[in-house]
């Protein structure tokens, strides 16, 4: 891929380094060694006669844009697919939400927006980041990076540093910018009678030996730190970190990890970076799919899926059905269908034989669907987005336990249209998942295979895999992207197999329960963290 980088100064521009030039520069050696032609260019130096010049297939990385002239913006939203990582908040400004209440500016005081609203994707350094352009720009393609870029020997400094040993002291950031808090930080010392060192050093090396000898950092911004790079730095030497709610690193999972942990995570991450910009520049309607369906007592369903599946705004490259033995089955006609194979059993093979299906498709991604869900147009398409933020395995009904009782839980997904990804403990309805993630399911014979392929396959997924599960958004606005458009309609019926009389509804969920308590106790990490 040919991809440009545009940032108002380089590196070598400044005799102080930036966050944002430093992560700049670790990003483009990341892109170069992923295989991807790159080049990053002083933003001044860019104007429509050079952008002209370019291939159109050239992707661009805008990071920071002030020195970009407004032609050329222009010219970039009408002829490039291009993100934004966003730094701080060039949307407004002064760059600084703290001068309004909540952080949201009026109307009136946005600028850009519309240099935004185009944009492949606008990168957040982490969610409190995300929040507060959200709350401002009202746009939905902002993405949170939840996190930021070291140089493997940064890293490997962090680690040997984390063997000084440390006084009894807190250090704190000496900065001539008051919206680093100094004083804050100074008066807090005193108060609480804690010693204390400024820290300032031009040579970044030598600043975090300062740190890393000091037992904790204390730092109390007066402004929005959109990460705070100080922070995670003391946090991966060891070092306790004394703030407030105004840095975004404090509202990262991770940021309770300290040390070498912190560390290798960190580490992970920077693929991480690579791999999220570069999902965002693909185009989801190459991608490709193997649709399996499920006929069991509603054949009379079929035509009506096959048409919404035909419908998609991402076409699939094969349509399967998978037919399980039932007296109400027998006899239909599949031949008028449309669909592209079908395996025809004289078993009833439950839940788990259309994923055993799966195993023989040779498509990137798989989407399986119950006999009784209607996909709006764009499920695929709302999917395929999804997946460029949170891989996981993705449904049109998500489930959050509450505790190690089924029933006790909170739903996603089309029922409770969730506007935002989530993440849920399961799903079911519908499943769309990459098809080298189905190795997972196979890993472990379930506790029943009469019941809980959705539990299993979420469970085992996050043990051997550590693959998520989301339920994409479901925009009450919008049902073209909800995986499932008629579910009160044609699911709750005497043939639903949860309330049929074949098998009791007791005993149905008695063995949910089962396949529950079986994930929770080898392994199972839920939403809530459930225990038994």
């Amino acid at each position: 891929m040919q991809i440009l980088i545009l940032t108002d100064y380089l590196l070598s521009d400044l005799e102080i380094v930036g966050g944002a030039e430093y992560n700049d520069k670790i990003l483009y050696n990341l892109l170069e060694k992923s295989g991807h032609s790159v080049t990053i260019k002083r933003s001044r130096e860019v104007n429509v006669l050079f952008l002209k010049s370019l291939q159109k297939e050239t992707k661009m990385i805008v990071s920071n844009f002030v020195h970009l002239d407004d032609k050329s913006k222009l010219y970039l939203q009408n002829n490039f697919d291009y993100l934004v990582y966003e730094h701080d908040h060039k949307y407004l400004e002064k760059r600084n939400p703290s001068s309004f209440v909540n952080f949201e500016a009026p109307k009136e005081k946005i600028i850009n927006y519309d240099f935004y609203k185009s944009a492949r994707a606008v990168l957040a350094q982490t969610n409190f980041h995300k929040k507060i352009i959200e709350k401002n720009l009202k746009l939905k393609n902002i993405i949170s990076l939840s996190g930021n870029l070291w140089d493997d020997s940064d890293f490997d400094k962090m680690e040997k540093l984390l063997s000084v040993t440390k006084n009894n002291r807190c250090s704190v950031l000496h900065s001539s910018f008051n919206s680093k808090g100094t004083q804050e930080a100074i008066h807090y010392c005193e108060n609480n009678n804690l010693d204390y060192d400024l820290i300032s050093d031009n040579d970044y090396h030598s600043f975090l030996r300062k740190i890393a000898s000091n037992e904790k950092l204390v730092f109390l911004p007066t402004t929005p730190e959109t990460l705070s790079r100080v922070c995670v730095e003391a946090r991966m030497m060891g070092c306790t970190v004394v703030t407030n709610g105004l840095v975004g690193a404090k509202y990262e999972e991770w940021f309770k990890l300290k040390g070498k942990d912190l560390i290798d995570y960190l580490r992970s991450f920077q693929s991480t970076v690579v791999e999220t910009i570069i999902r965002i520049f693909e185009d989801i309607k190459d991608k490709k799919i193997t649709v399996i369906l499920n006929s069991y007592r509603r054949p009379y369903n079929l035509k009506m899926q096959v048409e919404a599946i035909k419908k998609q705004t991402v076409q699939p490259t094969e349509i399967w059905l998978w037919v399980n033995d039932h007296e109400d089955n027998r006899g239909y006609d599949y031949s008028d269908l449309g669909v592209n194979k079908i395996f025809h059993n004289d078993h009833n093979w439950k839940f788990y034989g259309r994923f055993a299906a799966a195993l023989l498709s040779d498509t990137e991604y798989v989407a399986i669907f119950d006999d009784d869900t209607i996909p709006g147009e764009r499920w695929f398409e709302n999917c395929l987005e999804t997946m460029k933020t949170k891989q996981g395995i993705l449904g049109s009904a998500g489930v959050i336990l509450n505790s190690k009782i089924y029933m006790d839980h909170r739903r996603s997904g089309w029922a409770a249209r969730n506007e935002e990804i989530e993440r849920v403990d399961l799903v079911g309805h519908s499943w769309f998942f990459k098809r080298e993630w189905l190795q997972y399911l196979w890993k472990e014979k379930p506790p029943t295979w009469d019941n809980g392929e959705d539990i299993q396959f979420s469970y085992a997924a996050q043990k051997y895999g550590n693959v998520q599960t989301y339920c994409p958004p479901h925009p009450p606005s919008d049902k073209s992207l909800h995986g499932s458009i008629l579910g009160n309609e044609l699911g709750i019926d005497s043939k639903a197999t949860s309330n049929n009389n074949q098998v009791s509804h007791q005993q149905f969920f008695s063995e949910r329960d089962m396949c529950v308590q079986y994930a929770i106790k080898n392994g199972w990490d839920t939403v809530k963290s459930v225990k038994l």
